[in-house]
């Protein structure tokens, strides 16, 4: 699925502004991916929001068109941006990982690095894997099949992001999460330290 985004000045402008679109889409022989990319990429971001996300060309027309007509539709998200929001940070539980989901982060971010390098101290005392090793996509538990396994690397990779945001000056004002993005979220709000977490996090999921 890719995400179309809109934005415009107020609400009129907005439903303007997907009808137009909507028209272009179904003219131009621009991809999904690259009309995604324009809309994140060249515009500006103004008030008052939508996000339109479907599978295909004819969906992702048919959420601008609903949203043209004020319309409900599944496909689409609309809101008011506010000057004054805070960041929250939402961990989410399993079935958000991917093989090898780490490889690249471990090369370009000596902070993602340094991080799992912290998680995988932690939880070495509770597991026979290395963490390392599941995150490049190696080793015999890289296919993430087992529960053991894959809550914990959730944990580390959402542990290990949170303190890439810190680093470039992103500080929450809340933390939330669901089944093992929930302990991430009472570590990184201060209320489990990173060794108690990966206890809780490692013990957790041997008795699911």
């Amino acid at each position: 699925a890719v995400p179309w985004v809109v934005s415009a000045r107020g609400g009129v402008a907005l439903a303007a502004q997907a009808g137009r679109l909507a028209g272009f889409a179904e003219e131009s022989s621009a991809g999904v991916g690259e009309i995604g990319w324009s809309l994140v990429g060249s515009r500006s971001a103004l008030e008052h929001r939508a996000v339109v996300v479907a599978e295909d060309r004819a969906g992702a027309v048919a959420g601008l068109r609903a949203l043209a007509a004020g319309e409900p539709s599944a496909q689409v998200v609309s809101g008011l941006a506010r000057a004054d929001a805070e960041v929250v940070l939402v961990f989410p539980g399993q079935g958000s990982q991917w093989r090898g989901m780490g490889r690249e982060l471990l090369e370009s971010s000596p902070v993602f690095a340094a991080a799992v390098g912290e998680c995988e101290r932690a939880l070495a005392p509770h597991v026979e894997w290395s963490l390392t090793e599941v995150l490049r996509g190696e080793g015999p538990e890289a296919g993430l099949e087992r529960v053991d396994v894959v809550q914990p690397v959730l944990f580390a990779m959402m542990v290990a992001l949170s303190r890439v945001w810190e680093s470039l000056g992103v500080r929450p004002a809340a933390v939330v999460g669901h089944s093992q993005g929930e302990i991430a979220a009472a570590h990184v709000a201060g209320a489990l330290s990173l060794e108690d977490a990966a206890r809780v996090v490692a013990l957790r999921s041997r008795a699911l």
